[in-house]
């Protein structure tokens, strides 16, 4: 089988990424980062999400809060709205400085020693925050770097980067995956959860999430606060 590293956040978009991977007849590497964010309930569900048929499911450990500069990894407030339509194009303070950048490295190494030659992100332009590193031209110029920076590129065996859902709607995604089995129960987008791991219902992720759901008539089976 052909090998495939798997970025896996715990989310909806990594899951049904992991599952598209799957259904393609990929032996997936799952990497997910304990990175400095400030909950984990997302890690929880990446290991179950792994569960699911990861080959290899690793948590890497890395601190990003220690620059801090996001609502996710220092004390900042995340923003909350009544409805999507408040959401606006600006980049909003969840953004957290060149963590896909920072992510795909490590999947790029883990992927040079597996001697693997595709790896998986859940990116998406349409349905989502406005983040500079999940539009197209940003994986392009990545893939381009990664065969110019491997021994496996510079041999000629080139190395792809895969982003499936990136012109896809929310509610598309949604579909894809439970076209493919995926339990949505098992993720989470919420940037603020409760204690508890339920979901704020009110920040931008969960704002795009719901509307995803409630687009092709299904109710979201995460908890909400």
């Amino acid at each position: 089988m052909k090998k495939a590293v798997v970025l896996l956040s715990g989310g909806l978009d990594s899951a049904t990424v992991m599952a598209m991977a799957l259904a393609e007849g990929f032996e997936v590497y799952a990497v997910s980062f304990r990175y400095g964010q400030r909950h984990a309930v997302e890690l929880d569900c990446a290991i179950e999400q792994a569960k699911a048929g990861a080959k290899q499911h690793k948590i890497v450990e890395i601190d990003l809060g220690s620059f801090g500069g996001s609502a996710l990894t220092a004390d900042i407030d995340v923003p909350k709205h009544d409805n999507v339509d408040e959401l606006t194009d600006d980049i909003p303070v969840t953004y957290v400085p060149a963590r896909n950048t920072v992510f795909l490295s490590y999947a790029l190494a883990w992927a040079e020693v597996l001697e693997a030659f595709d790896i998986f992100i859940g990116v998406n332009a349409l349905d989502y925050s406005g983040y500079p590193d999940c539009r197209p031209e940003f994986i392009a110029a990545y893939e381009k770097m990664a065969n110019l920076a491997t021994v496996a590129g510079v041999q000629g065996r080139k190395l792809t980067i895969h982003a499936p859902l990136i012109s896809l709607t929310k509610a598309e995604i949604i579909q894809r995956g439970l076209a493919l089995g995926v339990d949505y129960a098992k993720t989470t987008s919420c940037y603020d959860p409760a204690p508890d791991g339920r979901a704020c219902g009110r920040c931008d992720s969960c704002l795009l999430r719901l509307k995803g759901f409630s687009e092709i008539g299904q109710s979201d089976p995460r908890g909400y606060a």
